[in-house]
């Protein structure tokens, strides 16, 4: 079942969202505020995100850059050209203006999934020098392959399916629990640390950031 966060802070627009999108068959989260949004996706890692701009605290335009590797579609009343063309050049997959036709909304949800079942086809991931093949669990650097355990897999694989995002320490343990239910706290910084050697030994870089006290991410090199 796709997941779709909805992001507005009208009580009333949420709810018959809401409504609409759970007869179609979705799942469906909310939050009402930027700094709600962002809370969540450190945590949780939806499946298309629809967008309002007008938001207390972090505005729409002000969080779309920090999100990653999800299909956004704006729902905002603002109608200048401009404006729509920014939001598409900092992330956004489409626009809809508000108020707007509910049949509208769900054929353009519609078409994002069967884009995003297209990408999905080649399961390719890609960072800095990184690549991962998602089908054939083929890691390389610089086009080196590198020979990975099933963990070390796992956890590269989750960072690198959300690279601007820091995961904790307990979010990474419950994420790669299905694909490595061995792994425990104890022995977590161990692969990691294995993990980031391996891949620093072949190009010099240091591709995984330690963030003290909370967890892990990409790093940008």
């Amino acid at each position: 079942m796709k997941h779709i966060l909805i992001i507005d802070d009208d009580i009333h627009i949420n709810n018959m969202l809401d409504s609409v999108l759970r007869q179609a068959g979705y799942r469906v989260s909310h939050a009402y505020s930027g700094t709600e949004t962002l809370l969540f996706l450190s945590k949780f890692r939806p499946d298309l995100i629809l967008l309002d701009l007008m938001l207390p605290g972090l505005s729409g335009e002000e969080i779309l850059p920090q999100i990653a590797d999800i299909p956004v579609i704006v729902m905002s009343a603002k109608v200048d050209v401009k404006g729509k063309v920014d939001l598409l050049l900092n992330g956004a997959v489409d626009y809809i203006t508000k108020p707007f036709e509910i049949d509208e909304l769900l054929a353009r949800i519609i078409v994002q999934f069967r884009k995003t079942s297209n990408r999905e086809s080649v399961k390719i991931l890609e960072h800095s020098d990184i690549t991962v093949n998602l089908s054939t669990h083929i890691v390389q650097v610089n086009s080196q392959s590198v020979k990975l355990t099933k963990t070390e897999f796992a956890i590269l694989k989750l960072l690198m399916e959300n690279p601007n995002q820091i995961i904790t320490k307990t979010v990474l343990l419950e994420r790669i629990s299905e694909d490595t239910p061995d792994c425990m706290e104890s022995s977590l910084r161990v692969h990691i640390s294995n993990l980031r050697k391996k891949l620093r030994d072949i190009s010099g870089k240091d591709y995984i950031e330690a963030v003290w006290g909370i967890g892990f991410k990409m790093a940008e090199v």
